[in-house]
């Protein structure tokens, strides 16, 4: 492993960080902690912690000694000063001479000796950085090291390779771990570091470099050690013909795992992020995939992204997915009853005060496809797959010297049923479209646009198709999501960008089919080219796009929404205007027909019907024709109705959120236009 350290970011970032006010240790401790954060073989997601001892004066002014270590929930690739919480050092040294105490007491305790109550809570090892007498001390869950300690001989193996390390068999983190670290300690003041068994490598200095060095040494000793085993233990996959692709197996997973909702008609949804690399390929063809995925995790805290263990799957044969769904959901009830038991036994054993969690399986290992792995978000399932893959490196370590070995379930199970993961997952409040992924149409600017950002709000993950595809990828960027050019009059062009859809998310729960154009003109003088293109956007687009997407919601069997953009124009058409209005109609009539057909999958099939908005669509030079038309002024035009109100992009968006949400509502239009008595649907 290359050491990063560069003197001249160094010195800039502490100095920025400085001249803006922050304490310099702390601010040399931001950068190395990111240092450390921004490689995923030390550390990932949350993992892994740093600190820092200095002097920080109180809000009284009296300098004070203080412990500032990476705070709950930051992430130490992007950490900033906030994320390193400051407490009492003092204090908080002596809480090791506690002959027990409880994780909910410690946090308690820590919590007091904030500076700042505002901030964060302390990692749960804040007593075992505070008892080490170094002014930094850093602590990774570094890859290569793990690889070596979870194997049969993994302590010995350690032993041998680092005789100058300090070596702590298993301990769950905490007060306990704290304890037992300080005794080895003191039999080992002179150890330029300590490894965990099955669990990460500490190193520690006064001089932050020292201690960031020491780190890489160590790694790059494990990966070299590594690279003296089997370099291939799992073989190479051979390259399978005629599977299905990725595209169409998520929906599949995707539906297998939904859980069933507070209400009937409305599962809670995963996420899925796929991944496929040889590595990948080669551990999920392997002979003994089955055993070796059922082992344990890397590391404990991987069993809150990913549980216990993940679930391999044979290849799946184009053609032949239905059989394969159905022995997904063998092996998926299978899944859920092993959890439930080991749920059960061990939940026994810790009083029967735990609640269980869903039993789902969060990782699938899919033999001649990849890696697929789930999660309430996007993040989640990224986190899940970052995870997945990492397990499949320290797997591949492990058994290129001897054998891959978790710790024993009781261990796992104790940290996945953790009373602070529990209490953490307690406040984490899903918004109402949480776990599901919406395509808009046209979504790159004006309706289109406004309708996802209100999906967003509301949770969802967005894809946003639009001709435009730099303009829908740089909206979507902004909203975390993704975005697609497509010409929606070109039917393969719409089920490729669906499949994209499908592979990025997992599948699709949402159709905003909202893309369209206005060709005006009076039927006896409108070219037959332009009454054409009118019907090719506004009626075969949406048909093209609902199809594709009504053909994953069925692979997902978890129903769904359909939600068109239809217009006013539909029921009230203007003068002038025959292009858009007759093509408008059609459309209506397709909605109708897509709630007819799909409401046996659960699919629901709505529209609203908008009008006068100031959109992309509906530019100044429109509204001064429209006006022309009518003869009124732009202002009385887009002001006609009854209310005397303009509708906005947003009145429309709130309208189409209720559609979408409806459990019991389908082939229903909402008509949003202020008032327009003509338009008014009987």
């Amino acid at each position: 492993m290359q050491s990063l350290w560069s003197d001249a970011d160094f010195e800039k970032t502490v100095a920025a960080y400085v001249a803006a006010g922050v304490n310099r240790d702390v601010a040399i401790r931001t950068w190395t902690t990111r240092l450390l954060g921004q490689v995923p073989q030390l550390v990932l997601h949350g993992g892994g912690n740093t600190s820092v001892k200095t002097v920080i004066n109180d809000h009284d002014g009296t300098p004070v000694e203080v412990l500032c270590v990476k705070g709950s929930g930051w992430d130490m690739g992007q950490i900033e000063p906030a994320g390193l919480p400051a407490l009492r050092l003092a204090e908080l040294k002596a809480m090791v001479n506690y002959e027990t105490l409880s994780d909910d007491d410690m946090v308690m305790l820590q919590r007091r000796l904030l500076l700042d109550p505002a901030s964060p809570n302390p990692s749960v090892e804040a007593i075992l950085h505070a008892i080490l007498p170094f002014r930094h001390v850093d602590h990774t869950h570094a890859n290569a090291i793990v690889a070596l300690t979870n194997q049969p001989n993994g302590e010995a193996l350690i032993r041998a390779l680092y005789p100058e390390y300090i070596v702590i068999p298993y301990v769950m983190p905490g007060f306990d771990l704290s304890k037992v670290c300080l005794r080895a300690f003191n039999e080992r003041p002179d150890a330029p570091g300590m490894i965990l068994i099955k669990h990460g490598i500490f190193t520690w200095s006064d001089d932050p470099r020292v201690a960031y060095e020491a780190m890489i040494e160590a790694i790059t000793r494990a990966e070299n050690r590594i690279a003296e085993g089997n370099p291939k233990p799992f073989g190479t996959a051979p390259v399978l013909s005629g599977l299905a692709d990725a595209a169409e197996i998520a929906p599949i997973l995707r539906g297998a795992i939904a859980l069933p909702g507070a209400q009937e008609g409305l599962p809670r949804r995963f996420v899925i992020e796929h991944r496929v690399t040889q590595d990948i390929l080669d551990f999920c063809g392997a002979e003994n995939v089955e055993s070796l995925t059922r082992r344990g995790n890397a590391t404990p805290e991987h069993v809150i992204h990913i549980k216990r263990f993940g679930l391999a799957l044979p290849a799946p044969k184009a053609g032949e997915l239905q059989a394969w769904g159905a022995l997904v959901r063998e092996k998926i009830a299978a899944y859920i009853a092993d959890y439930t038991d080991y749920f059960t036994r061990n939940n026994a054993r810790a009083g029967g005060i735990k609640t269980m969690l869903d039993p789902m399986p969060r990782v699938f290992y899919v033999e001649g496809v990849g890696v697929f792995a789930a999660g309430p978000t996007a993040k989640a399932a990224r986190i899940g797959a970052d995870v997945a893959e990492a397990t499949i490196q320290v797997i591949r370590g492990a058994e290129g010297i001897d054998a891959f070995e978790a710790l024993p379930e009781a261990d796992l199970f104790d940290l996945e049923y953790w009373s602070l993961e529990q209490v953490k997952l307690k406040k984490v409040a899903e918004k109402p479209l949480t776990r599901q992924v919406a395509v808009i149409t046209g979504g790159a600017g004006g309706l289109g646009l406004a309708m996802a950002e209100a999906l967003r709000a509301e949770g969802a993950e967005i894809a946003l198709l639009d001709i435009d595809g730099a303009k829908a990828s740089e909206a979507a960027k902004r909203l975390g999501g993704i975005g697609i050019g497509c010409d929606l009059t070109d039917a393969a062009a719409v089920d490729a960008a669906i499949a994209q859809v499908a592979l990025r998310f997992g599948g699709v729960d949402i159709l905003v089919s909202n893309a369209g154009a206005a060709w005006q003109g009076a039927l006896l003088d409108v070219s037959d080219a332009d009454f054409r293109a009118a019907f090719e956007l506004n009626f075969w687009g949406h048909h093209y796009v609902a199809r594709a997407v009504v053909r994953v919601m069925q692979a997902q069997g978890t129903g769904g929404a359909l939600l068109f953009n239809v217009s006013k124009q539909a029921v009230n058409p203007g003068p002038d205007f025959g292009p858009y209005g007759t093509s408008k109609a059609a459309l209506m009539a397709l909605m109708k027909q897509y709630a007819v057909e799909h409401a046996a999958d659960g699919i629901t099939s709505n529209a609203v019907n908008p009008d006068r908005i100031r959109t992309g669509l509906m530019t100044d030079q429109m509204i001064e024709e429209r006006a022309r038309a009518r003869g009124v002024t732009p202002e009385v035009y887009m002001r006609g109705n009854l209310l005397h109100r303009e509708v906005t992009a947003a009145d429309v968006a709130q309208a189409a959120l209720a559609l979408i949400r409806a459990r019991t509502s389908t082939g229903a239009v909402i008509t949003v236009d202020g008032g327009n008595t003509a338009a008014m649907l009987r």
